[in-house]
């Protein structure tokens, strides 16, 4: 049976000091940025995934020990690993345990790429499939935690892939007056998935709050649609 140590060790066997550096800065690592004091042993996403898949069949006592790792590559590819099994696994109770175990250990889901890798694929599919109290998004949506309201939205990914859009509107909605700007990003990148499959929909939505919307969520929110469209309402002009 495969242990952290494995996996660690096949990490730090292809990390480099380079690449590190340049992810401290990308995902700011600094002092007062979202993602101070993360560390990095510099590995690709695509090295990542291949050493999760290799190990997909991991422990949770195994995993756990990667998510509270406090190197950001080791956490991801813990997150890859739960991923993989949720995936694999074709059982209620398989799913349950491996959701549960998820939403328990969120403290090392703590960058947007570990939020955007896992809440989907996860939170997600379990709740769309299984489970029609939503009541767990509403309260992590509540958080103090920049990481938890994230994960609140970008679990609605799933619901908006099935054609399910109501939540990710209210959630969007609420977060218009959130001060984090990678708030902003998950919301309007959620509302611009809406508009792919409803554009009148997000129409409606952006001609309620346009004005009040932070310019990041506008922007993301507008990607898709026509230029002249998007220019009137980067405009004020609607």
């Amino acid at each position: 049976m495969p242990t952290s140590k494995d996996v660690i060790k096949a990490l730090k066997e292809i990390a480099d000091p380079k690449i590190a550096k340049h992810s401290a800065r990308f995902f700011k690592s600094g002092e007062g940025e979202y993602g101070e004091g993360d560390r990095f042993l510099g590995i690709r996403v695509p090295k990542q995934r291949a050493i999760a898949k290799k190990h997909r069949e991991l422990p949770f006592e195994e995993i756990i020990k990667l998510l509270e790792s406090p190197f950001h590559e080791v956490r991801l590819t813990g997150v890859f690993i739960l991923v993989y099994k949720y995936q694999k696994a074709k059982k209620f109770e398989n799913h349950q345990e491996i959701y549960r175990f998820y939403m328990n250990n969120l403290d090392g889901v703590n960058n947007w790429d570990l939020v955007d890798s896992s809440a989907k694929y996860i939170a997600g599919h379990f709740l769309f499939e299984y489970d029609q109290d939503r009541s767990i998004l509403y309260k992590l949506s509540d958080s103090n935690d920049l990481w938890e309201r994230r994960i609140a939205i970008m679990t609605t990914f799933y619901f908006v892939d099935q054609g399910d859009f109501d939540l990710t509107l209210e959630l969007a909605k609420k977060y218009l007056n959130a001060p984090e700007d990678l708030i902003h990003k998950a919301s309007g990148w959620m509302l611009r998935e809406i508009g792919k499959q409803d554009e009148e929909l997000l129409r409606e939505f952006l001609d309620e709050h346009y004005q009040e919307m932070p310019r990041t969520m506008l922007r993301y929110a507008i990607e898709k649609l026509d230029e002249p469209v998007r220019q009137k309402y980067l405009k004020g002009e609607i």
